[in-house]
């Protein structure tokens, strides 16, 4: 399994710092948990940029955390069936940075929230209706616990949004 990552910042690189090889390490990890193979990529953009692809491929206006292009088109893998290209991962340190307090509770677990977020996307998990989504998160936490904090969960993590 190869995952590429890349800093791709340009109009936030100075206001919000990014670990690249951490979070290289937590993406392997979790792919190697979930039993992936193949190749992932996780680049981390400006707001100006992941608002430009959130346009461009979702639809909507504006920033977001992080967004997920998956290679199967959202099709649930097995690890016999994942292709050689998993997909792409991209993340938005400055939205992390604006959100987490209200979100993960630290900068350093809205970020880990996030990649796993997307890989998990990546691997054909998603959120659209309620079982989905407690499917989702009940992995995403035991990944966070066993690949990012090494035990349990912080007591001011939160998986969703303050309303």
């Amino acid at each position: 399994m190869t995952v590429v990552v890349a800093d791709e910042r340009v109009a936030d690189v100075a206001s919000v710092d990014v670990d690249v090889e951490r979070w290289e390490l937590l993406a392997v990890n979790v792919l190697g948990d979930r039993g992936a193979t193949g190749e992932l990529t996780l680049t981390f953009v400006d707001a100006e940029e992941i608002a430009m692809l959130n346009a461009e491929h979702m639809g909507k206006s504006g920033p977001t955390d992080v967004l997920s292009f998956p290679m199967d088109d959202g099709v649930p893998l097995s690890p016999d069936d994942v292709p050689m290209l998993l997909g792409d991962v991209v993340v938005c340190p400055a939205i992390a940075a604006a959100q987490f307090a209200e979100h993960a509770g630290d900068y350093d677990d809205e970020m880990a929230l996030l990649v796993v977020h997307g890989i998990l996307h990546v691997l054909g998990f998603d959120h659209e209706d309620p079982a989905e989504a407690a499917r989702m998160r009940s992995v995403e936490l035991e990944l966070l616990k066993v690949h990012h904090w090494r035990g349990e969960a912080p007591g001011r993590f939160r998986q969703t949004h303050d309303e």
